[in-house]
């Protein structure tokens, strides 16, 4: 088997491996999400399953999980940290997986929690019940944000370290 054609099928069974995490019990919010989408938009070569292979991953846990009423915001946010990824692509480092972790979690944050308040009867429909509603995810932003920076810190830590420098490394000898 080809290099690339090795390297697509282990980032294809990274993202389906982390969305099964989602149907384990895990600490309410801390899941791979959005690291699975930052981390696909950083790693496919084909942009086309950077966007497909985590959308359809997430679809599967929900099809078992459940359906909800925001999923289109939650997929949208997704496709936005898969171009954070893309943006990460060709130079990926702490510092920018540090910067596009934080940006994915704050714009998963603002579009979702926008989705609730649009397509529920939470809060009230103008600026006070949109605040209201922003107000009450805040303890649900300190858990993802945390979740975000772990599994990307071992996400791309991982990958970097175990298959991308050992892969050379067997390739050099």
């Amino acid at each position: 088997m080809n290099r690339i054609k090795t390297k697509t099928i282990t980032l294809i069974a990274i993202i389906f491996a982390l969305a099964l995490y989602r149907l384990l019990p895990h600490p309410l919010n801390v899941t791979p999400v959005m690291a699975m989408a930052l981390f696909s938009g950083a790693h496919f070569d084909k942009k086309v399953y950077a966007v497909l292979v985590p959308l359809l991953a997430m679809l599967l846990s929900d099809l078992i999980i459940g359906l909800h009423n925001t999923i289109f915001f939650v997929y949208f946010a997704m496709l936005i940290s898969v171009l954070l990824g893309f943006w990460l692509r060709h130079s990926i480092s702490s510092g920018r997986v540090l910067l596009a972790s934080v940006a994915g979690s704050l714009l998963f944050f603002v579009i979702t929690n926008f989705g609730v308040w649009l397509m529920n009867d939470f809060y009230s429909k103008d600026i006070l019940g949109l605040a209201e509603s922003y107000l009450m995810a805040l303890p649900f932003l300190q858990r993802s944000l945390l979740g975000d920076l772990f599994f990307n810190g071992v996400l791309f830590f991982s990958y970097h370290y175990f298959l991308v420098n050992k892969s050379k490394a067997l390739n050099a000898s």
